[in-house]
């Protein structure tokens, strides 16, 4: 498949952990590329380096406000909607903020660009969507009960998407993300995640806390996968394809004990001293699945989704990553 190139795209969060990454794969391949974030917790520096280059706008603003969404949806071909507020606890901690921002946010987004005449919407779904289900691997089709309102909030999103295709006729593409990780993803901050919230512990030469005994596991998801999908979802052809979700992740699963021994193997390799670091273990984590695998022939089918990174390959370049751009914090 050749990715669609030559159009004006909208990417909202786009200067956060994936956004920003999604932006610069959007802008190599010649498209023109606004982005649209408020910067709750996006960070400037994940953009800085396009400062001045003319294929590149940025809008300051948040998607709670309408008339901003009409703005930034002006004149595009497609929209990529990343931004929301992640993170379970951050939810029950304070479900008001992520039900505003992930729910009233997302159909402001859908409305106006459905208004504006949209080729296609492609969002940022959630894993967290199926809940208390046990079956392994999971499908697209079975969900269980949510555990979270941050889970709640995405699995609403694709209601609405679903809604709005049959009630006004925008085409959306929703990609359920199995724990995205990499490059730029925020180690600081009261809700980090996982991967690097290990990272800079590790960094520190201080112990990492492992949630419950380390037998959780994910499928942890390198993001250079999750662009990979999001390119395919633009530009996908079959009509099969559209108005539907798709499971993003490698099919693979990693528990947090071979996370945990991956991360200072790799690590390691910059800073012998922390190989010998040994982890500590705390309670679980409220609203936390235990395991979590995806199943991912939906995509490899429809979307010839073919992720390149495994979990392990992925650690690697993430570690490496830290390590140059973290090493002195």
């Amino acid at each position: 498949m050749e990715f669609i190139h030559d159009v004006k795209v909208l990417v909202t969060g786009g200067a956060g952990f994936i956004g920003s990454n999604l932006t610069d794969a959007l802008l190599a391949l010649g498209n023109d590329v606004t982005v649209l974030d408020n910067f709750s917790t996006g960070k400037r520096e994940n953009l800085a380096h396009l400062a001045g280059n003319p294929a590149f706008t940025l809008i300051e603003g948040d998607i709670r406000d309408m008339e901003t969404c009409r703005r930034a949806v002006a004149g595009k071909d497609f929209v990529f909607h990343e931004a929301a507020l992640g993170s379970v606890p951050r939810s029950i901690k304070d479900p008001m903020t992520s039900t505003a921002v992930n729910i009233l946010g997302f159909v402001n987004m859908l409305y106006a660009s459905q208004e504006a005449g949209i080729k296609r919407f492609v969002y940022a779904a959630s894993s967290s969507t199926y809940g208390d289900s046990k079956a392994l691997p999971k499908v697209e089709d079975r969900i269980g009960k949510p555990l979270s309102p941050y889970a709640i909030t995405k699995y609403v999103n694709e209601l609405y998407a679903g809604n709005f295709h049959d009630l006004y006729g925008i085409d959306t593409i929703g990609l359920r993300y199995f724990n995205v990780f990499g490059r730029r993803q925020d180690p600081f901050g009261a809700y980090a995640a996982v991967i690097p919230k290990f990272v800079i512990a590790l960094l520190k030469h201080e112990a990492p806390v492992i949630n419950g005994d380390g037998s959780y596991s994910r499928d942890f998801t390198y993001v250079d996968n999750v662009i990979q999908a999001n390119l395919r979802a633009m530009s996908v052809q079959d009509p099969a394809a559209l108005n539907q979700v798709y499971n993003v992740a490698f099919g693979e699963r990693t528990t947090l004990n071979e996370l945990y021994s991956a991360l200072r193997t790799n690590l390691a390799q910059f800073d012998p001293a922390i190989a010998a670091i040994e982890p500590k273990y705390g309670p679980n984590r409220a609203g936390d699945i235990p395991h979590s695998l995806a199943s991912i022939d939906k995509a490899k089918n429809l979307l010839g989704y073919a992720p390149e990174f495994s979990a392990s390959a992925g650690l690697k370049q993430a570690a490496e990553w830290y390590f140059k751009n973290l090493g002195d914090r």
